[in-house]
């Protein structure tokens, strides 16, 4: 697989144009890039509900909620000092 040039980078600002977390406006930071799947984890974008099987850390197991990586096309950088994006 080939490696992407991104327009987003760790620790930008960012703010979903398209999906779930679109409708409310919210901005988020990018906590990590993986350009060879064209993904960037946000801080709180996408959440996913995770099961976990019983272990020693965790002995009741259980179902976490957690962010999930998600596709970078679906996100807009927005600077920080005006708050509004680059494509407006």
């Amino acid at each position: 697989m080939k490696k992407q040039k991104m327009h987003v980078r760790r620790g930008d600002i960012v703010r979903a144009i398209s999906g779930a977390d679109a409708a409310s406006g919210k901005t988020g930071k990018v906590l990590k890039a993986y350009p060879k799947t064209g993904r960037v984890l946000v801080e709180g974008f996408n959440f996913v509900k995770k099961h976990l099987r019983k272990s020693q850390d965790n002995p009741s197991g259980g179902i976490v909620t957690r962010e999930a990586p998600m596709a970078a096309s679906k996100l807009v950088v927005v600077t920080p000092a005006a708050k509004k994006s680059e494509k407006e």
